[in-house]
């Protein structure tokens, strides 16, 4: 923890409100501001590392809705960082959520053992191991797009992902069908790694900095690296890899740009908090949808508000993790949509099983996946059909 950082919270209260947490249940300590204290406490030792205050760092989401929502400029992202590496390092946690936590990073940022668990996912899953059973979405697309599309513009790397490649290849092959159209020279290097984004958010911190340095080594040599999932983009930039964007920051000005066709759909965004409030891009994805000849763009209320998803939050949280993702669905039905989008594989898992409990599935997709539909001159009616729900 950082001394330094803490300080510079002034208890002021602006976070409250765009605090996912204190939304839910209205407990200070529930909150930016009362987790802030608790750090502050921890430092000067007038508090100890007890099972209560260790559910309070839990319970945090790492959304970063009150990152842009704080007057005063306080690096939250990475006080809860090494906040939770403190916590993993001299807590001493439940046989359960031990297993837990240890099964999820034994499968999840590895492709085979992922692939595996999936083919298993209809199996009973006994106690603590439930929320992976209850998540783990009905569809799976692991074909690896072409390793080269060439173009006469930059010189581009596409971050495959581990659960990205696993659950949504097809997001990765329009993604480079995209850029290639729009005169990118594409490459989606076999040889990569995981970035380590969920490793970090959940305390595993120095493991997931030198596995993002480790990416970063692995694609190295590109005008960019490009990733089309908010929570490893965002975990890339906040640890300093050069070159990484998201791949809608690539489409507003591209080399050459292919002609979209028009696709007759009402799709609801959601934004990613990742993106939103970690990345600060929200224009961009907009833009690329906005850009799609007669779609029309929807935009369902509480944006700031986080749908649970959050790195391996809805597995080690799953009843707070529910009732957001439940609300998020809410909101997204209220728009009387056709589809819906968003640009983060974790949003997509969570969003559409909130909307298959609500018993009102809804065709879902990452954004990039209707800008390719369209420049493919697909009909609305075949791309709804495909769809993952």
């Amino acid at each position: 923890m950082q001394p330094d950082l803490i300080a510079d919270c002034v208890h002021c209260g602006f976070c409250l409100p765009a605090c996912p947490t204190y939304s839910l249940w209205h407990e200070e300590m529930d909150s930016p501001r009362g987790r802030i204290h608790l750090m502050g406490s921890l430092v000067d030792g007038t508090m100890p590392l007890t099972d209560t205050v260790v559910e309070h760092f839990d319970r945090c989401l790492g959304c970063m809705a009150c990152v842009p929502a704080c007057p005063s400029g306080v690096q939250y992202g990475r006080l809860i960082e090494t906040t939770r590496a403190h916590v993993e390092e001299h807590h001493h946690r439940t046989p359960g959520d031990r297993l837990l936590r240890r099964l999820i990073f034994e499968v999840l940022p590895h492709r085979r053992r992922l692939r595996a668990a999936l083919a298993l996912r209809r199996l009973p899953a006994p106690g603590p191991l439930a929320p992976l059973a209850a998540v783990a979405p009905p569809w799976r697309s692991s074909a690896w797009p072409a390793e080269h599309l060439p173009g006469r513009g930059p010189r581009v790397a596409v971050m495959a992902g581990c659960v990205q490649s696993v659950v949504f290849g097809d997001v990765n092959a329009a993604t480079a069908r995209v850029l290639a159209a729009d005169g990118y020279d594409v490459h989606v290097p076999r040889a990569q790694s995981c970035c380590g984004a969920l490793h970090a958010h959940a305390g595993r911190l120095a493991d997931g900095v030198a596995r993002a340095r480790k990416l970063a080594e692995d694609l190295s040599g590109y005008d960019a690296i490009v990733t089309n999932a908010a929570g490893c983009g965002s975990h890339l930039k906040d640890h300093e890899i050069p070159n990484v964007v998201d791949v809608s920051e690539l489409l507003v000005d591209p080399p050459s740009r292919a002609e979209r066709h028009p696709l007759d759909l009402r799709v609801a965004f959601q934004d990613s908090c990742h993106l939103r409030h970690a990345q600060r891009i929200t224009s961009e994805p907009r833009a690329a949808l906005q850009a799609i000849p007669s779609l029309v763009l929807l935009e369902p209320a509480e944006q700031d508000l986080c749908c649970g998803s959050a790195g391996i939050y809805n597995l080690v949280q799953p009843e707070a993790a529910q009732e957001l993702g439940d609300r998020k669905a809410g909101q997204v039905l209220a728009t009387e949509p056709e589809a819906y989008a968003s640009g983060n594989p974790g949003c997509l898992v969570q969003v559409t099983a909130a909307l298959r409990r609500a018993g009102r599935p809804v065709a879902a997709f990452h954004p990039i996946e209707l800008v390719d539909a369209s420049i493919r001159g697909l009909e609305a009616r075949a791309v709804l059909a495909a769809a993952r729900r």
